[in-house]
């Protein structure tokens, strides 16, 4: 005679459901205390699955032992909110924040719309900061001041207040995301905001580099040009141009046209993935060339400005390494922008113009709008900026060459003409002539 299939009403618990497990007869288990949950054996017994029983409908939860009995009983009231919402107990089956924080963290590793940076640099926010703080956490408690308790004040004492508001968007981001694709019944972190926690106002970092240490830097800079061209040419370009580290390192000699005076950075390497077309001036292009004659002189005639050891350009980390050799620890590359971008105000740069330069978002009106003279206004504005470097020793590194360009003024007379084209010099009795094709160097 066979045994009949029972439901068993016990104390739910993970080791409850083990000793059931061996009795065959037994398929379902249930809790007074929590009458809507029972629990159901699969075939392989160690195995089994949650659902929630409401108005004679039965709601698959998630399985055991992926959620174990205590998950899902944390749980309850989410899923208790999304079947009287939309009649769905759980799609995803996460029951703790931390299970979200994985699932956004491998989802944003493997972003395209992100640069290698900003993946690492998230990844590192999640298993550094989120996890060790969130990861135990039950979505269904999920609230202003749990965040608050086990998050932002915490977090907020040993950290800066920039990164902390870093962490806080992070996880509104995970949370928004999570919920768009209907993983979670609701985002509890849709009226938050980082004022709730703090109304302490972040400040921007103080300018480690300012315009009268400038000499001082341009003179440190043409002694590493002789000892370490590389370190110093990547600040230079850095500081003649206001470019960020990441879109530098990766610079490419089929990018930078001497004939055409112009630089290009393609959208993949720039951290607005935009395009950006950098005027070159006298003074750089005299740079330009000196350097590539050191590489060559090296025995380097490969694809780079800024090769490494394997062929590539500079890794991230050995561009940051660059900066930690040439500043000690008194300024970061990030302060050659900010120089220049200062320099570029008190010198009289219309401020759009210094954005462009920066290759910052200006808007569609506004892009639009300036279009038209942006690449005279743009050399323009260069061209004052390295004038003031030259009169700051800057002119002793790029003269190296021995060649004898023309006074900047007749680039500026010129280009208020409309015309760019110098006329040939006669230097040590040869005449320099400007290259014919693309790429080609004097």
């Amino acid at each position: 005679m066979s045994t009949q299939i029972q439901t068993l009403t016990v104390k739910l618990s993970d080791a409850e459901i083990a000793r059931n497990a061996k009795l065959e007869h037994v398929r379902d288990l249930r809790d007074a205390s929590h009458p809507a949950l029972h629990f159901r054996f699969a075939k392989n017994r160690t195995r089994g699955s949650w659902y929630l029983l409401n108005k004679r409908q039965w709601h698959r939860i998630g399985a055991f032992p992926d959620l174990n009995t205590k998950q899902v009983i944390a749980a309850l009231p989410a899923v208790r909110l999304r079947v009287a919402a939309d009649g769905a107990a759980s799609v995803s089956g996460w029951v703790m924040v931390g299970e979200l924080l994985d699932w956004f963290g491998e989802r944003m590793a493997k972003s395209r719309a992100l640069s290698d940076k900003r993946r690492k640099a998230i990844k590192s926010a999640i298993s550094c900061q989120l996890k060790p703080r969130l990861d135990d956490l039950p979505l269904a408690d999920v609230s202003a001041q749990t965040l608050d308790k086990l998050l932002m004040w915490p977090a907020q004492e040993e950290l800066s207040l920039s990164y902390v508001q870093q962490l806080f968007r992070l996880v509104a981001m995970a949370f928004r995301q999570a919920r768009k694709l209907d993983l979670i019944p609701f985002n509890p972190a849709a009226e938050l905001k980082f004022s709730h926690f703090t109304t302490a106002r972040i400040q921007p970092k103080p300018a480690r580099l300012r315009d009268v240490q400038v000499p001082e830097l341009v003179t440190l800079l043409a002694e590493r040009f002789d000892s370490a061209p590389g370190d110093a040419m990547l600040a230079l370009m850095m500081l003649c141009h206001g470019t960020r580290i990441g879109e530098t390192r990766q610079a490419r000699w089929a990018d930078i046209a001497l004939p055409e005076r112009e630089w290009f950075l393609p959208a993949e390497h720039t951290k607005s993935k935009t395009e950006l077309r950098v005027p070159l001036t006298d003074q750089v292009c005299a740079l330009l060339r000196h350097y590539r004659e050191r590489q060559t002189a090296q025995g380097y005639e490969g694809a780079f400005l800024f090769p490494s050891r394997r062929g590539k350009p500079l890794s991230d980390n050995q561009a940051s390494a660059v900066f930690t050799r040439l500043g000690q620890g008194a300024w970061t590359s990030h302060d050659l922008r900010k120089v220049a971008r200062t320099a570029w105000t008190d010198l009289g740069v219309d401020g759009h113009i210094g954005e462009m330069l920066l290759n910052h978002s200006l808007g569609k009106i506004a892009s639009t709008y300036i279009n038209t003279q942006a690449t005279e206004q743009r050399r323009l504005a260069l061209v004052k900026w390295h004038d003031w470097l030259d009169a700051r020793g800057f002119k002793a590194i790029h003269a190296q060459t021995g060649v004898r360009y023309e006074d900047s003024q007749n680039l500026v007379d010129a280009l208020n003409g409309g015309a760019c084209e110098p006329e040939p010099q006669f230097v040590k009795g040869e005449v320099l002539k400007r290259a014919e094709t693309t790429g080609a160097w004097l």
